[in-house]
């Protein structure tokens, strides 16, 4: 392991995550990062996307200790279908008070109901985020994406009422085409380098690196090839965060869609005519005739609201006042690569 402290502040604000696994940014932390796995079922269609959903949650259902992390989107909705009645389905739910936020947890209802899940709710507070962001990231060797604070505080909630597993619908997204947004036009490498970072690095770091080898790996003549990099790229940054979470917390982590890989080429025009992760849909319509697909949302995280009154980094290596007219989710990356320096220096 190289320690390059440089690379990594700018990978991070890049990716969220340490693109090269060779690297470190401390000799006494060593990145958990999640690497790629070879057991996953090949899907040609919704009826094989189906199947093998269901095969997975009864595995993980298998010595019957396991509870459902439930959104009100069609993922998880899914899976909820497969769990034995009575199963446990927790919803996050932020909280920031006098201040109305996303909330998921009438959607999630809906569909615990109809499945006949018991239907708990996980209260997520800013001091979540500071009292398990430190501990979160020792255990990375890294700074963190923020969905971690909520899915480890959902799992200390599964422990303690009995739980060893704790399942999700994450990935179906990055699989089977639900990131219309990426997907909407053909893009060249650096129209896509200036989409998709999630902050580049030098427009808050003052000894910033541009992180071009993910992006150049899968682009060719210019172009990128998107749906290849968010399902390698992001789907290695994004699913390393949940295990890290469950691991820090000492619970398994049930990924049922992790266990299926898309086949056939992505149907690009499907989703360009307003039909993202056309198989999943599929799946939800059989499953559930009677209800709306819904718009899709992203975990809620209130960061805009939380940030509000950040003043911003003060350490050396953060240019003064460059989070001044960042969004919240950018502002936490900031947040939390400053915290995770602080960490190395204690």
């Amino acid at each position: 392991m190289r320690i390059d402290k440089k690379y990594c502040m700018s990978s991070f604000l890049t990716l969220r995550t340490i693109y090269d696994h060779t690297l470190s940014f401390d000799e006494r932390y060593v990145p958990l990062l999640f690497e790629e796995n070879n057991d996953r079922n090949i899907v040609n269609n919704s009826i094989e996307l189906e199947q093998i959903l269901r095969e997975e949650v009864e595995k993980a259902c298998a010595s019957g200790k396991a509870a459902l992390a439930l959104s009100g989107g069609i993922d998880s909705a899914i899976l909820a279908k497969f769990m034995p009645k009575g199963s446990v389905a927790y919803t996050f739910k932020c909280v920031v008070p006098g201040i109305n936020v996303v909330d998921e947890t009438p959607s999630a209802a809906r569909y615990a109901e109809e499945c006949g899940l018991e239907h708990r709710i996980v209260e997520i507070y800013w001091e979540d985020f500071e009292k398990y962001a430190p501990l979160l990231m020792k255990h990375k060797g890294a700074p963190i994406h923020s969905i971690e604070v909520q899915i480890y505080k959902a799992a200390l909630q599964a422990k303690e009422d009995g739980f060893d597993t704790l399942i999700f619908g994450e990935s179906a997204d990055v699989n089977f085409g639900g990131q219309d947004g990426l997907l909407s036009k053909d893009w060249l490498v650096s129209e896509y380098v200036d989409r998709y970072s999630y902050l580049l690095p030098y427009k808050v770091l003052k000894e910033p690196l541009m992180i071009m080898e993910p992006f150049l790996k899968y682009s060719k003549d210019g172009l990128m090839d998107v749906h290849e990099f968010n399902r390698h790229v992001y789907y290695l940054e994004s699913v390393g965060s949940y295990y890290n979470a469950s691991e820090t917390a000492g619970i398994y982590l049930g990924l049922p869609f992790t266990k299926t890989y898309l086949g056939p080429a992505l149907d690009y025009q499907r989703i360009r005519n307003g039909e993202n992760k056309y198989l999943v849909r599929e799946v939800f319509k059989r499953l559930y005739p009677e209800f709306v697909v819904p718009p899709k949302t992203p975990m809620p995280r209130p960061m805009n609201e939380w940030f509000k009154s950040w003043t911003g980094p003060r350490r050396e290596e953060f240019i003064p006042h460059a989070t001044d007219h960042l969004t919240g989710d950018q502002k936490w990356l900031v947040w939390a690569l400053e915290k995770f320096l602080d960490i190395l220096d204690d």
